[in-house]
């Protein structure tokens, strides 16, 4: 019971902060644009980003260090075959059918898993990273086999989920189950999030979670008839099929108050939009078609999905991977705030920064790639985005950080620890 009774608080406090991000209206839901919100299709994280990174001055870009990692990041694109159906490749994901068949009831499912993935995507970091009894979560090392793995990290997020779908008979990913109190009760949720027998802690921000649940199930239930398919139908219908990846992420700030991943430096508003930008990302992903020239199926439009115009994903492991590769400078007083755990609070100078900064940077790597197309006489435009740079560069650190692989050819910094930021934007 007294569990119960803290998630009800907490839920209560976290629902009257979202509703302060700009409350949903009638108007905003059946509003059909006549113009594109960005009419010069520049995202504002792109322009807030250069703000915030100006403003702070804390975490710099290293121009020289951005080339020579340009030309590492590009050939192990090419060495390696990463492209966006590299993301079919993960044991744990729920893959559409393929090829796309329009009417498979599989879309609807992995809209909604991946959509609820997304809406929980943060703050996996532990306080006993490294050491055996973290948090962690048993499942299957992939979904067709009997072997049992412990998952930690975002990962654990993914296994409960497929645990609760597959193992326990628990609908978890449908919108209809998770936003009814009745149906899905917290302490069921907190069933689904069970941690493994050695583990000595839980999922972070449980209750929050929760919270943000059975928003997003709401006004899914409410007003897209209760799927997250119902919500694609109705941004199709909005830009006549003709609508692109950014404008997309804005529908989805623009309706889900838990996606407004925004800060306030001297004065302007930075979007930021971790989450909202790499749900729309999983999803170009997971649906992109084996012959690239084929029009993508949530993006049929002449333009496609127009995916350049994403920034990387600002979290806290790309940063530690940015630095490793000498992109990012960290001043003394950061490097020491890093070393010693010591937590950054959600808005603060030092965490903008890091934030802002690996967008930034993230961008001159992808312009540095393109010119290299260029230099070579080919054209790079289609397939280099920072969306795919970010994917490539988070596999890459988790890979570093469990021992199986490591950088050679160019000089590298000394890993440090991630930054510790307990938040729900990332």
């Amino acid at each position: 019971m007294g569990v119960a009774i803290a998630y009800s608080e907490l839920r209560q406090r976290f629902m009257s902060v979202l509703r302060s991000r700009l409350p949903i209206s009638t108007s905003t839901l059946n509003e059909k644009p006549s113009t594109q919100r960005h009419d010069n299709e520049v995202n504002p994280v792109i322009e807030g980003s250069e703000f915030a990174y100006k403003a702070t001055n804390i975490v710099l870009v290293n121009e020289d260090g951005v080339k020579t990692a340009a030309k590492l990041i590009r050939q192990r694109l090419l060495v390696e075959s990463y492209t966006p159906r590299t993301w079919r490749t993960h044991p744990l994901h729920l893959l559409p059918s393929d090829p796309y068949v329009a009417l498979d009831p599989t879309n609807k499912s992995v809209l909604n898993w991946i959509f609820l993935i997304s809406c929980l995507n943060f703050s996996f970091w532990s306080e006993k990273e490294g050491q055996p009894d973290r948090y962690s979560v048993e499942w299957r090392d992939k979904w067709d086999s009997s072997e049992k793995k412990l998952w930690t990290g975002y990962w654990s997020l993914v296994a409960s989920l497929n645990r609760a779908l597959v193992d326990d008979d628990i609908p978890i990913t449908d919108p209809k189950f998770y936003s009814s109190e009745v149906l899905c009760p917290d302490s069921l949720i907190e069933h689904v999030f069970r941690r493994s027998p050695q583990s000595a802690e839980s999922i972070p921000l449980l209750g929050e979670r929760i919270a943000i649940m059975r928003e997003v199930g709401s006004i899914l239930c409410k007003n897209f008839d209760g799927s997250f398919q119902g919500f694609l139908d109705e941004f199709h219908r909005r830009h006549n099929g003709e609508g692109t990846a950014l404008q997309l992420v804005q529908m989805v700030v623009d309706i889900f108050p838990t996606y407004r991943d925004e800060v306030i430096v001297n004065g302007e508003k930075v979007c930021l939009w971790k989450r909202a930008q790499i749900l729309v990302a999983e999803i170009w992903a997971a649906f992109y078609p084996a012959n690239s020239t084929y029009p993508h199926p949530i993006f049929p439009g002449v333009r496609g999905p127009k995916i350049q115009q994403l920034t990387m994903f600002a979290d806290y492991r790309v940063p530690q991977i940015l630095h490793h590769l000498c992109i990012l400078d960290y001043p003394p007083s950061l490097l020491e705030t890093l070393h010693t755990g010591t937590p950054l609070q959600s808005g603060a100078s030092e965490e903008i920064s890091l934030r802002a900064a690996s967008i930034i940077a993230v961008e001159r790597v992808k312009e540095e790639i393109l010119k290299l197309f260029v230099e070579e006489g080919k054209c790079g435009e289609d397939t280099v985005s920072s969306v795919l740079i970010d994917f490539y560069l988070w596999d890459l650190a988790k890979k570093i950080e469990n021992g199986e692989d490591r950088i050679k050819g160019m000089k590298t910094a000394k890993t440090v620890p991630i930054h510790r930021t307990r938040s729900i934007w990332y």
